[in-house]
């Protein structure tokens, strides 16, 4: 495989769904789309497989501060 090359996020893992820009933990695929929760936690939504792209370590670790700081302000 090419070193450009991403292989898609895993179960458990954060992804960007490009289409929306919104970034969420992938919790499976069904009916050939990929389904995220955003980080804070909520209602999934669907994505196509082609628009699911892995975040490098820096976006993964911005996009969990960011769900970090918003739970400390509602006290979780």
């Amino acid at each position: 495989m090419a070193s450009n090359q991403q292989t898609r996020p895993g179960i458990g893992e954060l992804a960007q769904d490009s289409a929306s820009g919104r970034v969420g933990v992938v919790m499976g695929e069904v009916g050939g789309r990929v389904q995220l929760r955003p980080v804070r936690g909520g209602r999934e939504w669907d994505a196509m497989p082609g628009n699911v792209v892995r975040l490098s370590a820096r976006e993964e670790l911005s996009a969990r501060l960011a769900a970090r700081n918003g739970n400390s302000r509602v006290g979780l």
